[in-house]
């Protein structure tokens, strides 16, 4: 196996393991305010994409400490807030996929149980969204060394006002 393919296997079983942290809280949340835990349906019984939402944005947080600190400790992340907007919005922009999912089941098909509320948001839609977050993080937030070296280089060039960009060190041979 080579060295590249290790590091993305390496990575992603660390994404996947972090996002699987971030997923049970949210979802522990999410079935407290629809579901309830104690009889009777929860707070949010009503607003179950709402309770989303909410439950999502905590496990957002918990997902940025545990990539940025595990995940993908050996890549630098880009921006001067550490990645922390962008990882914000590539989450709130994925949220749509698993939102799209449960809204389906509710709205649409009528079907309201906790099983359908779980399928549809916490399987379905989480797969889904999970595979667009992967990439985008690794496209857009914590960049490859030569990706971020071939980024700093063009950025270089904007501000000298120069037009071409030498190739970075990593790139010649």
């Amino acid at each position: 196996m080579g060295r590249r393919w290790k590091r993305f296997t390496a990575e992603a079983s660390k994404f996947l393991t972090v996002g699987g942290v971030a997923t049970l809280v949210a979802l522990l949340i999410f079935n407290a305010l629809v579901h309830g835990y104690f009889g009777g349906p929860g707070p949010l019984h009503e607003q179950p994409l709402v309770a989303f939402v909410l439950a999502n944005t905590v496990g957002m947080v918990v997902s940025y400490r545990g990539s940025r600190s595990w995940a993908f400790r050996d890549r630098e992340a880009v921006g001067p807030t550490g990645g922390r907007v962008a990882f914000f919005v590539i989450n709130v922009l994925s949220m749509g996929i698993p939102l799209g999912c449960l809204a389906i089941t509710r709205y649409v098909l009528g079907l309201t149980d906790p099983l359908s509320d779980n399928i549809a948001a916490n399987v379905v839609g989480l797969g889904l969204g999970t595979a667009a977050r992967f990439w985008a993080i690794r496209r857009f937030i914590f960049l490859s060394p030569r990706r971020l070296e071939k980024r700093r280089a063009a950025e270089a060039a904007e501000a000298s006002g120069s037009s071409e960009v030498d190739e970075p060190a990593a790139d010649r041979a």
